[in-house]
């Protein structure tokens, strides 16, 4: 393919560069905007004509520029930093890399630096040639930043594109003309390497992945499975990219430009880089006549969460590859749009992917691993509000970039979601043995003493949603070993509050149990049948409460957490040395309960056949759910997961949901 630019052909570029055909135009979308490709014959008695109408007509253009004077003694000045090229400096190659695509008021050359006096002698280099006045911003803007930035060169060669210098002449047209010249790091961007079909191979051989390199992210081995290659290139990655822009935050500047696209991967240095910064931005530029110190903290602050929010979504594409997928990537940014808590992302993306299990995505068992700190890093990064957004230091802090080989000491808030997080993966998938159901009693029991919420007046402000039931501690009973007259299969099981207005200390509960009633002797292999819904309505009033522990009830799973609590791993989290005789919850008293059951056809109208069902339904569902009013007290709540105890110590856990019925 030859030279490329966007949007339409200019004739007078054309006559200026010397195309010799034009035959067989074809368009192609490559990054944002359309690009157009003209076909030129690779030949010497082709390329030389090119050369020397390059020469000639920049000669004439150079001379006009010499009489007139194109560029300001200010422009000059501002740009000295950098070498200002003549186009006969290079010799223009016949193809361009996909991952150059540029937008649509750039053209992009690739070229050989063939001027013998230039220290770039024989490097291939990008000529991005800047056509509106808005790119001409960009591309001084890039500039200048180098500017910015040349105390720490090093640093700057090592996660930016190098930007070398630029050509400024002026046209046939009388119009000025603006070339930056930048580096050529790679032949695709972030966005064209994920999406080839031996991406991971070839990443990794890209960047040489061998033991000292995954050393300096923490890792102890090489090769492996494919889930631990995956999630060990997501940690080098991601790590380079977070070196990269605090560098730019610590130098008082936003990249506001950051995707997939605008990055590169150098194999020379195996560096991620940030692209040619040409739209960053200063924090402290235009603040405007309210120049206060707590308003240039405001926009800093707003800058750098900006960046950051832009490196999680690179990094949910990076994992997982469904997202590459505009569709689907629309209804991932809609989740955000509608403002739900980015702690219920896994709740989301699961149904979203049509994945009841995460053990079939890869993606998803990367963010599962070590106590779900994939999914905790993803919602830090993507918090709604900018002022709860992790910076770049702390992301490089976090467990799940910091491989088994560097010891990282968790917060108490890490250790919290880990706890949630491992729960919610026993219960998902239901293989409720003794062991089982220890373990997820004894992590209910250690959650409740973490709980970050013990006043009503919390409770009041996060408890309002929609609550999916996912596992009590009481019994249960299916359908196996069973032969009850209707079969019924208990769908999804809902729990939602809502908040009196008329009252402050009062809340609506409604429980929502879904079920399909299979009729036949087919059913363990067609769950077809006839659905149902049955809806139980009760309001409850909250106030401050405390749960007792008695100490005659040795239980098995409190003589474990007995042990835990005195161990020294736990003693650093855990404010108790020993079992408390009782804990802060909040109390729950329930008024009258209403319940209705909804049958579709042909069993809308059989008394009989609905009062079997009810039962069956009784059966294998909570007796909480059912009634109510045995719903006494809650002891834990966050922003994505519910605990509440029934009047027989039962617990009951619950997931945020944050589905609508069109994804359901």
């Amino acid at each position: 393919m030859g030279l490329y630019h966007g949007m339409a052909s200019n004739p007078s570029f054309e006559r200026g560069m010397g195309v010799c055909f034009k035959d067989n135009l074809s368009t192609t979308l490559i990054g944002p905007a359309p690009v157009h490709f003209v076909r030129r014959i690779p030949s010497s008695r082709c390329l030389r004509p090119l050369c020397s109408s390059v020469r000639k007509d920049l000669s004439v253009a150079e001379s006009k520029r010499n009489d007139q004077g194109t560029l300001s003694v200010s422009m000059e000045e501002e740009l000295d930093h950098v070498i200002r090229f003549k186009m006969s400096d290079f010799k223009i190659l016949d193809c361009v890399s996909t991952g150059l695509g540029g937008r649509g008021d750039e053209i992009v050359f690739e070229a050989l630096v063939n001027n013998r006096l230039s220290p770039l002698y024989n490097t291939k280099v990008v000529l991005r040639r800047l056509k509106t006045a808005q790119a001409q911003r960009r591309g001084k803007r890039a500039i200048e930043v180098l500017k910015k930035l040349a105390r720490r060169r090093l640093m700057y060669h090592s996660y930016s594109m190098q930007v070398h210098g630029y050509i400024s002449s002026l046209m046939s047209n009388g119009h000025s003309s603006f070339t930056l010249v930048h580096g050529h790091h790679s032949s695709f961007s972030l966005r064209h390497w994920l999406q080839q079909s031996d991406w991971l191979p070839t990443l990794e051989a890209t960047l040489a992945l061998d033991e000292e390199s995954v050393r300096k992210v923490g890792d102890t081995t090489t090769g492996g499975p494919a889930v631990s290659r995956h999630s060990r290139l997501i940690r080098v990655l991601m790590r380079d990219l977070l070196i990269g822009v605090n560098y730019l935050h610590s130098h008082g500047l936003a990249h506001t430009e950051l995707r997939l696209e605008n990055v590169h991967i150098s194999p020379v240095d195996r560096h991620v880089k940030v692209g040619i910064l040409g739209n960053a931005a200063y924090f402290h530029e235009n603040a405007g006549s309210d120049n206060t110190p707590e308003s240039n903290l405001d926009r800093r602050q707003m800058m750098i969460a900006f960046d950051m929010r832009c490196v999680g979504f690179m990094m949910a594409k990076m994992v997982l590859q469904e997202l590459m997928d505009p569709l689907i990537f629309t209804k991932f940014k809609s989740f955000f749009s509608k403002g739900h808590d980015p702690s219920c992302l896994r709740e989301y993306l699961l149904r979203v992917l049509e994945h009841r299990l995460s053990s079939g995505n890869v993606g998803l068992q990367i963010l599962d691993r070590n106590w779900g700190a994939g999914w905790n890093l993803l919602s830090l990064l993507l918090a709604n509000k900018p002022s709860k957004r992790i910076s770049c230091l702390e992301a490089l802090r976090h467990p799940f970039l910091c491989g088994p080989r560097w010891r990282v000491a968790p917060s108490k808030e890490i250790i919290r979601w880990g706890l949630g997080s491992t729960a919610v993966r026993i219960a998902e998938e239901y293989i409720y043995s003794h062991s089982q159901r220890g373990k997820l009693s004894h992590f209910i029991e250690l959650m409740e003493m973490l709980t970050p919420h013990s006043k009503p007046k919390h409770w009041l402000e996060v408890i309002p949603g929609k609550w999916r039931f996912l596992y009590s501690t009481g019994r249960h009973i299916g359908l196996t070993l069973r032969q009850p007259p209707d079969r019924v299969l208990i769908g999804d099981v809902c729990l939602t509050v809502a908040r009196d207005t008329k009252l402050n200390n009062r809340i609506s509960l409604t429980s929502d149990i879904e079920f399909t009633v299979m009729r036949g002797r087919n059913w363990p292999h067609d769950k077809i049948g006839v659905n149902g819904k049955l809806v139980g309505y009760s309001s409850s009033r909250i106030q401050a409460g405390r749960r007792l522990y008695l100490k005659e009830e040795n239980t098995t799973a409190q003589h474990v957490l007995s042990q835990k609590l005195s161990s020294q791993k736990w003693r650093k989290v855990i404010p108790f040395e020993e079992l408390p005789s009782s804990l802060p919850a909040v109390k729950l008293v329930p008024a009258d309960i209403d319940l209705t059951m909804k049958l579709d056809d042909p069993l809308g109208e059989d008394v009989d056949a609905a009062r079997n069902i009810i039962q069956e339904v009784r059966t294998q569902v909570p007796p909480e759910l059912f009634d109510l009013s045995k719903l006494i007290c809650g002891t834990y709540v966050d922003s994505r997961l519910l605990i509440l105890r029934s009047i027989d110590g039962s617990a009951l856990l619950f997931t945020r949901s944050c589905l609508d019925e069109n994804h359901r």
